[in-house]
């Protein structure tokens, strides 16, 4: 497994930057955020490391080449399935931009999510799905590009009520989508956090979905128990949990990490950074890598 970490908690810092402190780091991997350029429309969104509208390929591959790190995938986590239709071309018109943009740079993987309209049912939303995904799957096989759909609920906050923004949140669910697109591009980005605040098991679905995790996100979570019993499973979830680096939530990496050798996982291992305790500045959120770096080394080298 390859150790690497998330560019979207460093939107200051230059492509150039981000491999070399990658290097630095001595982490072998990078996830970079591909965002168009423009207004981020939430936190962690917006940031742009490589422009697809706008790219050096040959600088890329130099400095890629110069330091040994690799893109792991580039990220890019809209709505796909907004009821905005003209907003949703944008973001299909986007998304296989970098599909593209990740063909032309050889890494093959893209990270994002499958959306969603939070204010219908799950069944509603697999009739979009069905109008939507299966031409953007199909555009990424034609490429050789592996999409990678994020577990993440895309629900924390009053906006993002009462459903979430991003359909592909339970085991249930991803196994009714690989049933409607049986297709070896189209896979997981694993995020054990995501089933912790919903009191889900997040070791089980690692071996009932092995052929499908093509890459893995190292973000933890910590689920207050007390202030859930205060507000109950209707309230806004960050009402009762918070994002954390490995380590400093309730995610067993021992148990995770067994599971992933146990299944020959042999990919990217993406720390995700979103614990708000190391955003008060730069040096916090340079240190938070560093941190989520050294206690991840004591399960892969």
């Amino acid at each position: 497994m390859k150790l690497g970490f998330l560019s979207a908690i460093l939107p200051e810092y230059t492509f150039e930057q981000i491999i070399d402190y990658a290097s630095e780091l001595e982490l072998s991997r990078v996830e970079l955020a591909c965002w168009p350029k423009g207004k981020a429309e939430r936190r962690y969104a917006g940031v742009t490391h490589i422009d697809a509208a706008d790219y050096n390929k040959s600088a890329i591959m130099e400095k890629l080449s110069s330091t040994g790190v690799e893109i792991s995938g580039l990220g890019y986590y809209p709505n796909p399935l907004t009821t905005d239709l003209e907003q949703r071309e944008v973001f299909i018109e986007h998304l296989k931009k970098i599909i593209k943009l990740s063909s032309e740079l050889e890494i093959n993987i893209v990270n994002t999510f499958v959306g969603k309209d939070r204010l219908s049912s799950v069944d509603d939303n697999f009739v979009e799905f069905e109008k939507v995904w299966p031409e953007i799957i199909k555009y990424a096989e034609d490429l050789g590009v592996t999409v990678c759909i994020e577990n993440c609920q895309m629900y924390f906050t009053k906006d993002e009520a009462p459903g979430g923004n991003n359909l592909a949140s339970t085991p249930a669910i991803w196994e009714r989508m690989f049933n409607i697109i049986d297709s070896k591009n189209f896979a997981l980005n694993y995020d054990p956090s995501h089933l912790v605040w919903m009191q889900m098991d997040y070791v089980a679905p690692i071996y009932s979905f092995k052929d499908k995790i093509k890459h893995f996100h190292v973000k933890d979570v910590k689920f207050y128990r007390d202030k859930y019993d205060k507000v109950g499973p209707f309230a806004h979830p960050l009402e009762y949990h918070q994002p954390k680096l490995p380590g400093l939530g309730d995610v067993d990496w021992g148990n995770v990490i067994s599971a992933l050798n146990d299944i020959r996982y042999k990919d990217s291992l993406i720390i995700e950074v979103e614990d708000r305790a190391f955003e008060d500045s730069l040096q916090a959120r340079l240190n938070s890598v560093l941190l989520a770096k050294n206690f991840m080394r004591q399960y892969v080298v």
